[in-house]
């Protein structure tokens, strides 16, 4: 069992996807659910509405955070990007490894840069897509297949940690073994809502398969008890955890 305390697990592997639109009441979430998380994801809703000043609300809660912008863009301009995130010390920070492989270098080269280097994390396909939706973009490759693709760039490029959906986990565990860290959204508990996710499994299959982090939100954000669902998920992985 996870013991209640002031402090975040630091080998707990749930992220808590803070995607709220309201920086007290994020805050106030991020501060109860600290004992049962191992940190929180700051994406694109909160960080575009409140900027450094909502992000450092969320930092006084000691927690380790992993800004989630995903940059993409021209290698110079993803790297001034990266320069300036950095100065914020999250602890990982993605990129789109759709950007290619010069795009990846310069965010890793300016990540090194910083006086706390963020971890550059590669997201792969994203976990709304499937094969249909390649298939309308005009891409010939499965999910699986695309994923390992841009992968193998990402590890080309210098880049460990990962981002992908829960169905492509054991692949990727395949295919590069212990060598990579896999960061895995779309995971969804028992029972709960797909929502926009269309690659999902429940917690203590994607951590059993190998995902070093599992990024969950509104499965604990729209439960009728949030400390309740994360200390739930939290204590569903402990028998699975490396060690245990």
């Amino acid at each position: 069992m996870a013991s209640v305390t002031d402090s975040a697990d630091a080998n707990n592997p749930l992220f808590l996807a803070l995607d709220i639109s309201d920086i007290d009441t994020a805050a106030s979430i991020a501060k109860k659910l600290k004992p049962h998380i191992g940190g929180v994801k700051i994406g694109m809703e909160f960080f575009y509405n409140f900027g450094a000043r909502g992000y450092e609300r969320i930092r006084e809660t000691g927690l380790p955070i992993f800004l989630d912008l995903k940059l993409h863009d021209i290698p110079a301009t993803v790297s001034a990007a990266v320069r300036t995130l950095a100065r914020l010390s999250p602890a990982m920070l993605t990129i789109h490894a759709g950007g290619g492989i010069e795009m990846m270098r310069a965010a890793l080269s300016a990540a090194k840069e910083a006086d706390a280097p963020p971890r550059i994390v590669a997201v792969g396909m994203l976990t709304s897509l499937e094969d249909a939706d390649l298939k309308r973009e005009g891409i010939p490759q499965t999910a699986e297949i695309r994923t390992r693709h841009l992968a193998d760039n990402a590890i080309e490029a210098g880049i460990n940690t990962l981002v992908c959906s829960p169905r492509e986990i054991t692949p990727l565990r395949e295919r590069f073994g212990g060598d990579v860290s896999l960061v895995t959204p779309g995971i969804r508990p028992e029972g709960a809502k797909a929502d926009d996710q269309k690659r999902t499994m429940t917690p203590e299959e994607a951590y059993r398969l190998g995902a070093d982090i599992l990024v969950i939100g509104r499965p604990i954000l729209h439960a009728g008890n949030p400390e309740a669902a994360a200390r739930a998920i939290s204590e569903s992985l402990q028998p699975h955890r490396p060690g245990e």
